[in-house]
């Protein structure tokens, strides 16, 4: 861990550092923890990318994605989502070792949208029989393990249960989550092991909560969909604020007539992986509802906090329409204002955040804004993309670099 306060700027513009690079090459599994608050996908490259360096990465997940085939497991089972949770698991995977590579294909399967629902019920049953041929590839033990999840979940779907678009490895999730007493940490640590996850994952809170947001318009949305512009028309004014909730109506007027804004607590176990940290990154992704609905946990600021740790944000290149009417400058205030909420003191701004990386010359970026009023945080300008074309933060480039400040 590379304390801040001993960092000097001729250091650090020292990157990458090629030693360092090397060392972690040579010997992942000594990697440094870099920890990372995010969720969805935007760090899927970057996660395939970084266990070449660390097996050691932490990865902290918001988990109240509400679209998609996830809203039908949350709202049959009234749970946190699993979608982004296994998202990352699998991004971690080592495809190596022998079998993986068919879990894999597994857990990323999903059953057709277009198919009518008793076609894809005998799906279900085929790969819980191990008749599937997804299924059948997979050695034992592996394999009975896998089919007994399913056989769970098949035995708890409700009647009504939609699988059309359901991905394999969500209800495999689901299911660990609902027979191991509803804590999802357990079937965590079985799926990563499964498919031999290098990094840690965990989601910032096992609890099910709304994700809302209060745009400066006045209005109010309620579900992290509605946030994302994913099945939503793109949001036409700026985000004021975002909460969450455990008003759940599937009428949005009446959900908010009845709001009751949500507090939860950071768990033990999280705060502890954030405390061990040798860097903590808030990285690129759709900025509230991937990055900054972690911090709405109260007590994630605080142990943010108190790690001596070096703090980097890694802006947006291109356009994320949860940043609508926003500078990196304002995304800046609002990292500094969300993580400063859940402290038990208005903290200096350099015990939560001391650089922000970008590449100027390859990126295209949203407009920086008045970055002199943050004089305590310093820019870190390197290459970070290969190709100016695609306008993407190359996963390699940026392993390289967080393993460089690590």
């Amino acid at each position: 861990m590379k304390d801040y306060n001993e960092i000097t700027f001729l250091k650090v513009y020292k990157i990458p550092d090629r030693y360092a690079i090397l060392r972690c090459l040579k010997a992942p599994e000594a990697g440094p923890k870099i920890l990372f608050f995010s969720g969805g996908t935007a760090l899927r490259k970057t996660s395939r990318a970084l266990i070449n360096y660390t097996h050691n990465s932490i990865h902290i997940i918001t988990p109240f994605d509400s679209g998609g085939s996830s809203a039908e497991i949350r709202k049959a089972f009234k749970m946190l989502s699993v979608g982004d949770i296994r998202n990352r698991i699998m991004s971690l995977a080592d495809r190596t070792i022998k079998g993986n590579p068919d879990i894999y294909k597994l857990f990323s399967y999903r059953l057709d949208k277009n198919k009518e629902n008793s076609e894809l019920k005998a799906e279900l049953e085929k790969m819980v029989e191990g008749k599937h041929e997804l299924v059948s590839i997979i050695p034992d033990p592996m394999r009975k393990i896998i089919r007994n999840y399913l056989k769970f979940f098949y035995t708890k779907m409700p009647n009504n249960f939609n699988l059309q678009g359901a991905n394999i490895g969500n209800l495999i999730l689901t299911a660990g989550y609902l027979s191991s007493g509803e804590h999802i940490d357990p079937v965590i640590f079985i799926f990563s092991k499964l498919v031999e996850a290098r990094a840690t994952v965990r989601p910032v809170t096992s609890k099910y909560f709304e994700l809302g947001a209060e745009l400066e318009d006045g209005r109010i949305i309620i579900g992290q969909h509605k946030i994302t512009a994913k099945e939503e028309k793109p949001l036409n004014s700026r985000i004021k604020r975002i909460f969450l909730t455990d008003s759940f109506s599937k009428d949005d007027e009446d959900a908010v007539k009845n709001l009751k804004y949500a507090e939860v607590s950071i768990r033990k176990k999280v705060s502890n992986l954030i405390s061990e940290a040798d860097l903590i990154c808030y990285p690129m992704g759709s900025f509230y509802s991937s990055v900054i609905s972690n911090f709405l946990v109260n007590g994630v600021g605080q142990a943010v906090s108190e790690n001596n740790c070096m703090k980097v944000y890694i802006p947006n290149t291109g356009t994320d329409p949860e940043q609508y009417g926003m500078t990196i400058a304002d995304c800046i205030e609002d990292i500094i204002r969300y993580l400063s909420l859940s402290c038990k003191k208005k903290p200096q701004v350099e015990r939560l955040l001391n650089f922000v990386i970008i590449d100027s010359k390859n990126g295209n970026y949203p407009p920086f804004g008045n970055l002199e009023k943050f004089k305590n945080i310093g820019i870190i300008d390197t290459p970070l993309i290969k190709d100016k074309s695609l306008n993407e933060i190359d996963g390699n480039r940026l392993s390289e670099v967080l393993i460089s400040l690590s």
